[in-house]
């Protein structure tokens, strides 16, 4: 066995690795979901979607202008209090951007979030007229 550097999202860690690896078998790990780009990315959309600029929104949000592009890059962890801000600059309750980033999030580790109350749950909770509709 040989070690060899991997380097994912900016960590290198060593791994184990034969020393003749087989032609077409790929030895790096697979790249993990970063929240912070999810979040970027679905500020991004929403922003775009809207029409509006970077500077209207940092202008509303209070945030410089360079800080809310790295954000919206995924180069800058932002904080609840700051997401709030620019959620309410953007016209979005912060819930439904979460939500968002949520079901990105759970697409990309192939997880999938029924959009029903199972039947099972219904009945355990006292709402049995839910049930059959």
């Amino acid at each position: 066995m040989v070690r060899q550097p991997v380097t994912v999202n900016g960590v290198t860690r060593w791994k184990d690795t034969a020393e003749h690896p087989e032609p077409g078998v790929e030895t790096r790990e697979a790249k993990g979901v970063v929240l912070r780009q999810e979040i970027g990315d679905v500020l991004r959309s929403i922003r775009q979607d809207s029409g509006r600029t970077l500077r209207d929104v940092s202008h509303d949000a209070r945030v410089s202008l360079g800080y809310l592009s790295e954000v919206e890059r995924g180069q800058k962890e932002a904080s609840s209090e700051l997401l709030a801000s620019i959620c309410t600059a953007l016209n979005v309750p912060l819930a439904a951007m979460l939500f968002q980033v949520a079901e990105r999030i759970a697409e990309a580790e192939g997880f999938t979030v029924p959009d029903t109350v199972p039947t099972e749950f219904q009945r355990e909770f006292g709402n049995e007229e839910l049930v059959g509709l």
